[in-house]
């Protein structure tokens, strides 16, 4: 294992309080597109002549749904399309072996629950792509394959209301759920902290970080592109995490076996 890799696998060996935050770089190795940056689907305007920002915004399903559900109903034909590859497995892997791993992810592709990271500890901070419900009379709706296959937007099978998925849409508040979930483990503090895959250009992804900076806790990053957080963190690596995490895995459990 290479030296900075070694010393990452002991920090987190050591660590009792690990907290993974991952962005859309994590699932970009599944085949799922990035809105911006390496392999991003909307670095400029979208084919409507409007920002990605203001086309899949609350707003826009307010005023002009079928508009908004052109552009979530590519980003759900992509996370549908796609599975969860060897890091989201080897996190929920790592979830396993360290009881108190927490994930916080933005991401809306529902892959850290489907590799098998434990919802009790998996905070989903922009919410998920399903199950649909009514913005008219809140019925819940299972089918959201069904329903990309069919004219847009998705409607209510009882009362004809639009449907929408359970994410925060651009302008929208995050879900206050989460956000609690989230204020208490920062409450509680974290030995380890582990950035994957995103620009933490959002307060609540690079807030944990420099918590744990403050605190003497280990910081990380691991992503292909330099970001605000890149010159302050204690490692940092310019991979794939693809290649890191089973890597770390590997040692860890071996480290665990050796006991």
């Amino acid at each position: 294992m290479r030296p900075q890799l070694q010393r990452l696998a002991s920090a987190l060996i050591e660590a009792q309080r690990i907290l993974i935050i991952t962005g859309a770089g994590l699932s970009a190795d599944s085949g799922l597109p990035t809105y911006r940056g390496i392999g991003g689907l909307y670095n400029d305007h979208t084919d409507d002549g409007v920002p990605i920002e203001v086309a899949m915004s609350g707003e826009m399903l307010r005023r002009d749904p079928a508009l908004c559900w052109k552009y979530l109903a590519q980003l759900g034909s992509a996370c549908l399309g796609a599975r969860p590859n060897a890091a989201h497995r080897a996190i929920a892997q790592l979830q396993t072996l360290k009881p108190d791993c927490w994930v916080l992810t933005q991401n809306i592709d529902g892959y850290h629950r489907l590799a098998g990271s434990p919802e009790d500890r998996l905070i989903e901070i922009h919410g998920e792509l399903a199950p649909l419900h009514c913005q008219r009379c809140g019925q819940a709706d299972e089918r959201l394959a069904e329903h990309l296959q069919q004219p847009l937007p998705p409607l209510c099978a009882a009362c004809d209301g639009v449907l929408r998925p359970p994410v925060t849409l651009f302008g929208e508040m995050l879900p206050v759920a989460a956000l609690e979930r989230l204020r208490r483990q920062l409450a509680k503090g974290f030995d380890l902290v582990i950035s994957v895959g995103t620009s933490a250009s959002f307060p609540y992804i690079a807030e944990p970080v420099m918590q744990a900076r403050r605190s003497g806790g280990v910081t990380v990053e691991v992503t292909l592109s330099r970001t605000a957080i890149s010159d302050l963190v204690d490692f940092r690596l310019e991979e794939r995490a693809l290649d890191v995490f089973p890597e770390l895995l590997s040692h860890i459990t071996a480290h665990n076996i050796c006991k």
